[in-house]
C-alpha cells in the first residue's frame, strides 16, 4: 500500500527551515522519505524512535525529522546509539551515515556494533564520496574514479559495505539504490522490525561532488546509470559472470537470527545477581 506525502510532512519537523540543505538532485531526500515510510508501516510512534547521526550530508537527516536525536560527531554515530540502545532497549535505535562516516572514520565502530550485534538500525547512504566537505575520495570510491583528493584517478581498492557488514555478524544486510525505492523501503521496513544490528545500504547520486569530476551528467543521468547497473540478487542467479562483469548487486544478502546483545546481556546480569 503506497503511503502519500501527507504522512511524510508528519513526520518533519514543523519549525525548521525549508528547503533542506542538499544538493538539486541528491539523493539524501528519497532516503529519508523511504526511511520515514518504514517506520511508519513498522508502526512506530515518533516516541518510540531515537534517530542518531554523525557529520556530513546525511547528517544532516535527523535534524528535519520530528524523533527525539542525537547530531553527534564525525564516525560516532554508532558508539552514540549504542550508549542509548544499552540505557534504552525498548527504543527503536535508527543511526544514518553516510560512506566515509560509517566505514572510514567509523569503520572500526562499524565492524564491532555488528561484531556484538547491538539492537541498531545502521542507514549507509553511499555516493562514493565525502559530500559536504569538497568531494574528497571516501572508502567506497570506485578504483580510477576521480575526486578532488584523486585529480589523477583513485588508487585504493573500494569496500564492499555489505561484506564487510555479514562478515562482522549483522543480522540483517540489504542494499538498495536511489532509484530503487521501493525495494530501499521494503527493505529499510524489514530492518527497523529486526531484532539485533540491521543495515540497509542506499547506493545513491551525489550529482556536485562527485557526478561533476567524473563526468556523469545530470541526476537524471546518474539514477539511469544505477537503473542499468543494479541487478537483483535473484536474478543474478541466473546470469552468467559475462553478463555481471559491470554490474552489482542489490537485494537482501543476510537475513538472520542471532540472540541481541542486550538480550546476552539480561543473563549476564542474572547470572551475577545470583551468585550474590
Amino acid at each position: 500500500m503506497a503511503i502519500g506525502s501527507g504522512v511524510i510532512h508528519k513526520y518533519l519537523r514543523p519549525h525548521k527551515k525549508f528547503p533542506h540543505v542538499w544538493c538539486p538532485g541528491c539523493g539524501i531526500g528519497t532516503v529519508t522519505a523511504a526511511l520515514v515510510r518504514a517506520i511508519h508501516s513498522a508502526g512506530y510512534s515518533k516516541d518510540e524512535v531515537v534517530m542518531v547521526s554523525g557529520i556530513g550530508c546525511t547528517g544532516r537527516m535527523p535534524v528535519y525529522l520530528d524523533f527525539c536525536s542525537l547530531h553527534t560527531t564525525h564516525g560516532r554515530a554508532l558508539p552514540f546509539a549504542t550508549g542509548i540502545k544499552i540505557a534504552r532497549p525498548d527504543l527503536k535505535v535508527i543511526a544514518v551515515m553516510g560512506d566515509g562516516d560509517a566505514t572510514a572514520i567509523g569503520g572500526n565502530h562499524f565492524i564491532h556494533t555488528a561484531r556484538r550485534n547491538h539492537g541498531i538500525t545502521a542507514v549507509i547512504v553511499n555516493n562514493n564520496n565525502y559530500g559536504m566537505t569538497g568531494g574528497q575520495y571516501s572508502p567506497t570510491t570506485p578504483l580510477s574514479n576521480f575526486a578532488t583528493t584523486a585529480p589523477y584517478g583513485h588508487i585504493e581498492p573500494p569496500f564492499q559495505i555489505v561484506k564487510l557488514a555479514e562478515a562482522s555478524g549483522a543480522v540483517y544486510v540489504a542494499r538498495s539504490t536511489v532509484f530503487h525505492v521501493r525495494l530501499l523501503e521494503r527493505a529499510l521496513t524489514q530492518a527497523v522490525q529486526k531484532n539485533g544490528f540491521s543495515i540497509v545500504e542506499a547506493v545513491s547520486q551525489c550529482p556536485v561532488g562527485y557526478g561533476k569530476v567524473n563526468k556523469l551528467g545530470s541526476p537524471v543521468d546518474m539514477l539511469q546509470w544505477q537503473r542499468e547497473h543494479a541487478v537483483n540478487i535473484k536474478a543474478a542467479e541466473k546470469m552468467t559472470k559475462e553478463e555481471l562483469e559491470d554490474k552489482f548487486l542489490i537485494g537482501v544478502f543476510v537475513d538472520r537470527d542471532i540472540p541481541e546483545y542486550n538480550e546476552r546481556y539480561a543473563e549476564v546480569i542474572k547470572k551475577a545477581q545470583s551468585t550474590e
